[in-house]
């Protein structure tokens, strides 16, 4: 650590003041307090601590957090593609539409303890550290993943076999609770505030990374194997490839210190973190809760609109052959990846309320004109539509990960943000699919989808309209940070 402090005879010069300098061993941050001279009086006042960030931490820190999130949306990748086999392996039954439901209702239930998860890991992150309660999740999560490919098939424990899938799905949600919002947090602690939106878009870069590995596997199986080797042993590979990814990105989170933000909390307090009452994180929050919820409505609605439901709706709805819609789909996540750090970059430049705005615009005027054209049917307009809703998705996942953890303060930011979130995601991002296939069936109206992120993009503007910019300023209840050499 590196602290500036009056009576030291080397001094470095910070533009005009002239600052003193006394180093120590930490090579995670530094805290400078600037000394200013008062024009009549001899007299020195203390300028804010300014948090000096170290460039290769910072990095190591996004790796490890992005990993996280990428294990996650491999899972979800995985499941959601092979979901027709597990229901065979899992929930034997004459009706096929049966077995799909039972997968299904298997995967929805991850959902319902999010925020179970998110109540504890998240005061948890804030009492203890981030560090650590990330480190949890992650074991938790690649646990849970990694069980699930060596679950004996109905045929030979038999209900025992749909229990425990369910047992481990409720692992994954339950850590799950805990890491977006503490991944989030994590890098926006740790990185300067004048990088945070380019560092934490790395976040949803993982996400897409992870989705598209563990959707491109699925299908590169489906391609090489038999249905009957895919039945037998082959969806097994894709769950048991969790656990190298677990112990390979719990390797990396362990290697990390503490934010310098919640460092800086410990140190004020003189002692570890005193227990914050969960009313505080919600009674005391609520106005940057329900703006986090809306911001999160919007994020959520249009992402599992895209990314889940799109190809179900081109395969049931439109009649889209099914590699083909995958293929699509898939092409767009590549396309996504590639803009995510520039729009990242974009938000540090002009802030991120205008980048989420340009999001909700665009997804208010051309969702209609997107879903015609991906109703098309031909592979072009196929393309052209989807490729422009993931364009507009750009917008949220570049800019939310940044802005939501500046919603809150230091004190409570890991579990008011984890609340948030997942109650959010449990009750709009997740139900996307559902609600819109339900929509659908009871009106006989196709343009359902386009409808449903319209009126996401009304919630989300409004809270835009209603939050702060955060682009290039302190976290609130954190010094200044900047980037070091």
């Amino acid at each position: 650590m590196v602290v500036f402090r009056p009576g030291v005879r080397h001094r470095r010069r910070l533009g005009p003041v002239s600052v003193p300098v006394e180093r120590q061993a930490s090579p995670v941050l530094a805290t400078a307090t600037a000394v200013i001279p008062q024009q009549k009086t001899r007299r020195a006042t203390k300028a804010r601590d300014v948090t000096v960030t170290n460039p290769a931490l910072v990095k190591r820190a996004v790796k490890a957090a992005a990993l996280g999130n990428a294990m996650e949306w491999f899972d979800f990748g995985v499941y959601s593609y092979i979901a027709v086999t597990l229901g065979k392996v899992f929930f034997p039954s004459g009706n096929p539409t049966a077995q799909l439901l039972s997968t299904f209702g298997a995967f929805a239930a991850a959902f319902l303890v999010r925020p179970l998860g998110g109540m504890v890991f998240g005061p948890l992150g804030d009492r203890v550290g981030r560090q650590k309660v990330l480190a949890v999740t992650m074991i938790m999560m690649a646990a849970g993943t990694f069980a699930i490919g060596l679950i004996p098939s109905y045929a030979t424990i038999g209900v025992g076999a749909p229990v425990l899938l369910l047992a481990a799905r409720l692992v994954q949600g339950f850590s799950t609770g805990g890491e977006y919002a503490g991944a989030s947090t994590f890098i926006a602690e740790y990185a300067p505030d004048k990088k945070r939106g380019f560092f934490g878009s790395w976040l949803e870069f993982g996400t897409l990374a992870g989705y598209i590995g563990g959707a491109g596997l699925v299908t590169l199986m489906t391609a090489l194997l038999s249905s009957d080797d895919l039945t037998s042993w082959g969806w097994r590979i894709p769950f048991l490839i969790a656990g190298p990814m677990g112990i390979i990105g719990l390797y990396l989170r362990m290697r990390l210190e503490e934010t310098p933000a919640f460092a800086a909390e410990v140190e004020k307090a003189e002692a570890a973190r005193p227990k914050v009452p969960l009313r505080e994180m919600v009674a005391g929050q609520w106005k940057a809760l329900l703006l986090c919820m809306g911001l999160v409505l919007v994020f959520n609605v249009t992402d599992y609109m895209l990314l889940s439901y799109m190809p179900s709706y081109l395969t049931s709805e439109l009649k889209y052959d099914e590699t083909h819609g995958l293929l699509v789909v898939l092409g767009v996540m590549v396309l996504m990846m590639v803009v995510q750090p520039f729009a990242g970059a974009l938000t540090d430049r002009i802030g991120r309320r205008p980048v989420i705005a340009a999001g909700c615009a665009g997804f208010l005027f051309l969702s209609v004109p997107a879903l015609l054209l991906i109703r098309d049917g031909s592979l072009l307009a196929v393309g052209l539509g989807m490729g422009a809703l993931g364009l507009l998705l750009v917008c949220f996942t570049a800019a939310m990960p940044a802005a939501l953890p500046a919603l809150f303060p230091t004190r409570v930011r890991y579990g008011s943000l984890s609340i948030g979130f997942n109650v959010s995601v449990s009750l709009f991002g997740g139900t996307t699919p559902l609600v819109v296939t339900a929509l659908i069936g009871a009106t006989g109206n196709m343009m359902m989808p386009a409808y449903y992120m319209m009126g996401a993009a009304v919630i989300g503007g409004f809270a835009v309209w209603r939050m702060a910019e955060s682009a290039g300023r302190p976290l609130p209840g954190s010094a200044p940070s900047v980037e070091g050499r």
